[in-house]
């Protein structure tokens, strides 16, 4: 069964950092392009960061980059963000994604699965 599994999510102030990681336990994505998108209420998801299947290539949106850092395990499977000096308006359901193009600009028309999600809360 193809699936992915977030893991990580919570409420956070401003400031603390955050672990979130992203499970593929049918192995499935093993040579894929994986990574995370957000979606924030009322607003349309937008890309956050990827990574190619070797890990030599990382790809970030610029709200969050120099702050954010993406990695993956292949032999576990796992795709990890971790997230430092989060501020509020990072606050979203953060969506693992895997098989799509690491292109200049990462739209979620090329995302071929997703994960279900999980909340990230930052207060101020």
């Amino acid at each position: 069964q193809v699936q992915l599994v977030e893991s990580g999510g919570g409420q956070v102030q401003a400031g603390d950092s955050l672990r979130l990681s992203c499970t593929d336990p049918g192995r499935t994505f093993s040579t894929d392009v994986m990574g995370w998108f957000r979606q924030a209420p009322g607003k349309e998801p937008e890309f956050v960061a990827g990574i190619s299947w070797t890990g030599s290539i990382t790809q970030y949106a610029d709200a969050v980059k120099g702050r954010f850092t993406i990695s993956r395990d292949n032999p576990k499977n796992t795709v990890s963000l971790q997230m430092f000096s989060l501020k509020p308006e990072d606050t979203a359901v953060y969506l693992c994604a895997a098989r799509f193009l690491l292109t200049s600009n990462v739209g979620t028309g090329s995302v071929a699965y997703w994960g279900q999600g999980t909340q990230v809360t930052v207060t101020s």
